[in-house]
C-alpha cells in the first residue's frame, strides 16, 4: 500500500509552529545567559545578567544570588541581591 502523502500545514499553524520555536529559541537563550552569569561569570556586575537575574521569580533570584555571593564573597551583592531590592 502507498504511503498517504502528508497535508500541508495551513498559514496560522505554520505561524503558529516559527513563533513557538522563536519563543524556546529566545527562552533558551536568556535562561543560559543567566545560568552561565550565575555559576560562571567573571564578575558579578555584569549588567544584562543582573537584569536577568531581577526579572526571575523570587525562588530563581534567591538560588541565583547564593550562587553569587557563594563565588564572591568579598563583594558587594549586586542590585536585586541585596535585602530589599528587586
Amino acid at each position: 500500500m502507498a504511503s498517504e502523502a502528508q497535508r500541508p500545514l495551513s498559514r496560522a499553524a505554520l505561524a503558529l509552529t516559527v513563533a513557538v520555536a522563536i519563543l524556546v529559541a529566545g527562552f533558551g537563550t536568556i535562561g543560559w545567559r543567566w545560568y552561565s552569569y550565575v555559576t560562571a561569570g567573571a564578575s558579578p556586575y555584569d549588567e544584562v545578567g543582573i537584569e536577568v537575574n531581577r526579572h526571575l521569580p523570587g525562588f530563581l533570584r534567591s538560588w541565583g544570588c547564593e550562587r553569587i555571593k557563594d563565588r564572591f564573597p568579598r563583594a558587594v551583592p549586586p542590585y536585586g541581591c541585596q535585602p530589599g531590592q528587586i
